[in-house]
């Protein structure tokens, strides 16, 4: 009893500690640059704002009650995490909810399902299992591919009218034609000009200007014509019947292979490209969150969400560096939500598309980069050795230096080939778990001459993943070891 009393004494003691870390990293950064935390908080709008919006209109979820409990997770991961991790639709199930215009009932029990389903798989370690022996050229096809996909997604959310309309006289036509362009392409254009000026003066808050240059029309409108008026908050609580449930459950499980994968593991190796002098993600944490986010917030109508690495590569992109963007982004949707929910669904609504695809064009192009570290500086690429060492901030602190193997030129091919037959098949097929399988048994047929020489060799009966494991566990020890021998203070951690 006292053992375990303890251990649970140092477990929050340990916990204490790390939350006062993150939260002084919080701090600093915002201090240290307000403005680009300010613009990286609103970088994920892209694809917040219009699932929020379609949902609202099909009468699927309550926006203010989403607003609150998003609003709410926000603050909490921004403190928990110490990065701007995103909080974003569950696109499987919003996408289903959307075309079949499901109720509020039968959209939660989806999303309480795939809730269930994480929190189970967090507090087993079954998600850190997965995240073992789940290959990262299969990781970086997931992420490569669901970048490609924001870029076709906004394409097509440009596309409104035909280029050259059939019927109407030739001055119609014309006039079709130019006004289209107007609206769509040459205002994108425009626009895209703003997404290479990070690069020259990454502390602008673009993404804030361009936000406020597309909201002040809708709001002008709204003020105008009169056509909502600000109502506070009233909670209510929703039970799915069992036959929800029925219509919920399955398509809760098309939305579990995403939700593992590009919510939680994808979003972990990104974490660690993006923020190396951060300690890495725990994935048993990203699950819990999930998890807790979706059992809270669908039982009063909230949209099911979900952390994911399109979102954390915008919020990135336009300048977020640390949780205090997103600590921001969830206090102003918390406020929103409590007072004017139905004030502001119409000026959401009459919100200027080509600005939300400029915003989704950002995620795209930052989440498909991440494809170029696939052979050099990947997580299983990576040597660590760590040492003991005092600070004056804290005692017992652990210093990690790192360094990179670099793999031969057969291994090389071998893993664009896993990543690029993922990515192909997630895009052609519009599904994470079909890419997933494919970029799986890409990987598995280049194990399988090392398991056929195995099993004649008398070690047979193991399995693709079985001796994958064991391969990751004896190279990790080699490196380890030859890691312990060299470092580059260079690549200190924080």
């Amino acid at each position: 009893m006292e053992r375990m009393r303890a251990t649970i004494t140092e477990r929050v003691r340990a916990a204490r500690e790390r939350l006062g870390r993150l939260n002084a990293h919080n701090l600093s950064t915002l201090q240290r640059s307000p403005l680009s935390e300010l613009s990286g908080s609103l970088g994920d709008l892209g694809t917040f704002l219009p699932f929020l919006i379609a949902l609202t209109r099909t009468g699927s979820i309550s926006l203010p009650t989403t607003l609150v409990f998003t609003g709410l997770a926000n603050i909490f991961t921004g403190m928990f995490f110490g990065i701007p991790l995103p909080v974003q639709p569950m696109k499987a199930i919003g996408a289903i909810a959307i075309a079949r215009w499901l109720s509020e009932a039968e959209t939660a029990s989806a999303g309480l399902f795939v809730g269930a389903l994480v929190f189970i798989f967090s507090v087993t370690g079954l998600l850190t299992w997965f995240a073992r022996v789940i290959p990262i050229p299969v990781v970086k096809g997931i992420q490569v591919g669901t970048g490609i996909s924001l870029l076709l997604s906004a394409g097509k959310s440009l596309e409104p009218y035909d280029f050259w309309p059939p019927g109407g006289n030739l001055g119609d036509r014309v006039l079709y034609v130019v006004l289209s362009l107007l609206s769509n392409g040459f205002f994108v254009l425009f626009l895209a000009f703003f997404l290479l000026m990070p690069v020259h003066r990454p502390r602008f808050p673009y993404a804030a200007v361009i936000f406020v240059v597309g909201v002040i029309g809708p709001i002008l409108d709204v003020i105008y014509l009169k056509r909502s008026s600000f109502q506070f908050w009233q909670p209510h609580a929703l039970l799915p019947s069992p036959r929800e449930f029925g219509i919920g459950i399955p398509i809760g499980l098309g939305q579990l292979p995403l939700t593992t994968l590009n919510s939680i593991i994808a979003v972990a190796h990104l974490s660690n490209d993006l923020f190396p002098a951060l300690p890495d993600l725990d994935i048993n944490s990203l699950g819990l969150s999930v998890a807790l986010m979706n059992l809270i917030g669908c039982w009063f109508g909230s949209m099911p969400v979900c952390h994911g690495s399109g979102g954390l590569a915008a919020q990135y992109r336009f300048g977020a560096r640390s949780g205090a963007s997103i600590i921001f982004l969830g206090s102003i949707k918390l406020l929103l939500g409590l007072f004017c929910g139905s004030y502001l669904f119409d000026i959401l609504e009459y919100y200027p598309k080509p600005i939300l695809a400029l915003l989704v064009i950002a995620a795209g192009l930052e989440l498909a980069k991440v494809g170029e570290s696939l052979n050099h500086g990947a997580l299983d690429l990576r040597i660590e050795a760590e040492h003991s060492s005092e600070s004056a901030d804290h005692e017992g602190a652990q210093n990690h230096q790192k360094k990179w193997r670099e793999p031969d030129e057969e291994e090389r091919k071998q893993r664009w080939a896993v990543m690029l037959i993922t990515l192909g098949f997630l895009l052609a097929f519009k599904n994470d778990a079909i890419g997933f399988l494919a970029g799986m048994l890409c990987h598995w047929n280049f194990l399988v001459p090392g398991w056929w020489a195995d099993w004649r060799s008398g070690r047979g009966g193991r399995g693709p993943i079985a001796l994958d494991e064991e391969r990751s566990a004896s190279t990790g020890e080699a490196e380890g070891t030859m890691g312990a021998s060299s470092s580059d203070p260079r690549n200190e951690r924080g």
